[in-house]
């Protein structure tokens, strides 16, 4: 089960202290030796799957495995592994022989008016992506110097400090889009439940819809199959052999469920209820209402 891991739960979870002035700064960045937070006594780290409310990057040196959906990714000694929020995945130490570096940061730290980039623009952060690299020995060495920088930075009383912090954010980012993926390995064993699971995590993650404001992001099979990194048809395939239903078939009936809900327990009006479920035309809503239930949005709601 997925769940989410906010920067509060972080800091407690590790009790990891603040950077100091960070408060002041717009967004939230912090730098950390992995061997600090790894726990000697059990040998182990291991992190569930889970939707981290935050960016990372770390540095890894160790044996492990990070797996995304139904894609294994095994590291023998150096990666740099890139983590966004939108997409989940586990990592899995293989002993407590465990040292790196990782940031941690939030989108509003390198907003394009303070970075100069969107990070949903960045190929490293597209969905789809298995942002796992392998590091040679020099590679890492340039990977250490640039996470070593970030701590002595962090430590500094420099005025800009931030600004050159995320300077070496986005040369990280940049170092990573310039190597190419780890191989991943497909494995049948537990992935079809793994897939599954996370797809209906994702799906019920988006409800309930409390507010005018939120809107559903996710609306197609193709748009859980990027989030996913896997393929589209292969998502289907899967739910249909553990759910008996398909991607889209799922996708609807958890929408008619919501859109009865609003219909009936809220007072939004029926196109202020259309939008929200992520339709761009009142007409489509009414036409897929109709089609899934025999009644139109209105006589629903008398």
């Amino acid at each position: 089960m997925i769940t989410n891991s906010s920067l509060d739960d972080f800091y407690k979870r590790n009790a990891a202290p603040l950077p100091s002035g960070i408060t002041k700064e717009i967004g939230h960045f912090n730098v950390f030796e992995a061997e600090t937070l790894f726990d000697k006594k059990t040998g182990t780290r291991t992190m569930p799957y889970s939707r981290r409310e935050y960016y990372k990057i770390s540095w890894i040196r160790g044996k492990s495995k990070a797996e995304y959906a139904d894609k294994v990714i095994d590291i023998n000694e150096n990666a740099l592994l890139f983590a966004t929020p939108k997409i989940p995945y586990n990592w899995i130490p293989a002993d407590s022989d465990q040292t790196g570096m990782f940031c941690i940061f939030t989108a509003d730290f390198l907003t394009p008016h303070k970075a100069g980039v969107s990070l949903d623009d960045l190929p490293i952060f597209q969905p789809g992506q298995v942002p796992v690299f392998q590091l040679d020995a020099d590679e890492a060495k340039e990977i250490e110097y640039i996470f070593r920088k970030m701590q002595r930075e962090l430590g500094a009383d420099y005025k800009f400090k931030y600004d050159l912090l995320r300077n070496l954010v986005l040369e990280l980012i940049h170092y990573g889009q310039k190597l190419q993926p780890m191989q991943a390995i497909s494995t049948a064993q537990n992935a079809s439940e793994r897939i599954s699971s996370l797809f209906i995590e994702l799906l019920e993650r988006q409800f309930p819809l409390e507010s005018m404001n939120q809107r559903l992001s996710l609306r197609t099979a193709k748009d859980y199959a990027d989030r996913l990194a896997v393929h589209v048809n292969h998502l289907n395939k899967v739910l249909k052999e553990v759910t008996g239903h398909t991607t889209t078939q799922i996708i609807s009936n958890r929408v008619i469920q919501e859109a009865k809900i609003l219909l009936k327990q809220t007072n939004w009006n029926i196109a202020e209820i259309s939008y929200t479920l992520g339709f761009d035309d009142l007409s489509h809503f009414s036409n897929f209402f109709k089609k899934q239930t025999s009644f139109t949005p209105a006589t629903f709601r008398a």
